[in-house]
Parts: C-alpha cells; structure tokens; sequence
C-alpha cells in the first residue's frame, strides 16, 4: 500500500500567493530536504512528525471538507514519490491543486499552480543552530534547472522570503538565472511570524514590488489567525 507521511490535514484560506483568500483543503507532508532559519513549520522539516497514510485515507480526508481547492504542502511534497499518484487522484476527482515547494526536486505531479519558493542566503542556519544541516543546507538550496523545468512545465508563482532590504538585491541576480519569469508571476514576502514584523517590512517591501512590477505577499492568515498550527 502506498503511503506518505503526513503531519496534518487541515481546511482554511489559503494566506499566501495570487490564490490568497481561497478556501482551500492543505495536506501537509512530514518531512524536508532543507532546514531553514525561519521556518514556521518546524513540525514538518526540523522535527517532522507525522503518521503514514494511504492515498484513500487522504483522499477521503480531503474530501469531507467539500472544497475545490488543494494544497500540497510540507515539509517538501516532491520529496516523496508517492505525491505522484496522489496529485493524479486528486486531479480525477476535479480538485485544483497547489503544489508548495522549495525548487529543489522535480516529480511529474498533477498541479495547476506551482507555488515555488525559492530559498535565498537568509535561509540558511548558522552552524550553531544546526552544525551538518547549515552546510547541507546551503549546498541544496540552489537547483535552477528544476526550477526552470518547473516554471516552464506548469502555471506558476516564484514567492520569495524577504528579510532584509539586503535580500533585494540577492533576488534581482536569482532571477537573472530566469529571464522568462513574469514580473506578475513574482511575489515577495516578509518574513515575520506576528503583525508588527510583517508590518514594518512592508513599508519599504511594497514599494520596491511597485517600482519593479512584482506582486507584494502578505501573509494574510498570520493577521486573520495568528501564527497557530491549522490556518
């Protein structure tokens, strides 16, 4: 029987990207290939937890929420073989699926938004927070041929964290790797896990999308929620 492991199955709106404000069924795998400093989601990549399930059990999870949307998230989805024919599952019975992931792997899923996000410099965890995952890290965090296979394979959105004015700069030469990236198709985000942080970047953060034609992403269910687990 196929399985992945899964840390949650949870219905809310969809907080982030050109689908924000969607009501949307998330299907979060337990498991990453990458440990980044900000992650909000420790429970599925720093100390994944979760439990195997079959492709039936998700199925029908999913499918007592009575939404047309599905978000595959994590952790890294396309670390596992087994989102394959969930994705293909989930596309026969006529769910438009999201795929969040980091760029890292490709795997020939079903997906009508592919929701990459690419990981900058400020991603990556000092070697006193993490000793062998800061230098993994680093070394895994960059795989430009996936992402161009995955941009031009399917509609997409490449969501940038932003931390620092500094990190602008760091974007302008990743996206040089992909000159057939839409400005519109380009979202930055400020990192933050509360209203002030998130605030005070977008001050400066907005304005720069502006000038350069890019979609400013809030992180609207961290103002609608909170930072809790299931939103």
């Amino acid at each position: 029987m196929i399985t992945l492991p899964i840390a949650e199955i949870f219905c809310s709106l969809q907080g982030e990207g050109l689908l924000t404000g969607t009501k949307s069924a998330f299907v979060r795998v337990a498991g990453c290939n990458l440990r980044c400093r900000f992650c909000d989601t420790p429970y599925a990549s720093l100390r994944a937890e979760g439990n195997p399930l079959s492709i039936g059990a998700i199925l029908q999870e999913v499918d007592r929420f009575k939404v047309a949307h599905v978000v595959l998230t994590g952790g890294e989805p396309m670390l596992f073989p087994a989102i394959e024919p969930l994705s293909q599952a989930l596309a026969a019975r006529g769910y438009h699926i999201t795929v969040e992931t980091n760029g890292t792997i490709y795997r020939p899923v079903s997906c009508h938004l592919m929701s990459v996000s690419p990981k900058l410099s400020n991603s990556t965890p000092s070697s006193e927070e993490a000793s062998t995952w800061a230098s993994l890290h680093e070394k895994r965090r960059f795989v430009p041929e996936v992402v161009r296979r995955l941009i031009r394979e399917y509609p997409y959105q490449l969501k940038f964290v932003i931390d620092r004015p500094e990190d602008l700069a760091e974007v302008e030469e990743y996206l040089a790797n992909f000159p057939e990236a839409e400005p519109s198709r380009i979202l930055l985000m400020p990192q933050g896990v509360n209203l002030t942080e998130l605030r005070e970047k977008q001050t400066w953060l907005e304005p720069y999308c502006q000038q350069k034609g890019y979609v400013f992403c809030p992180r609207r269910h961290i103002e609608w929620f909170g930072g809790v687990r299931g939103t």
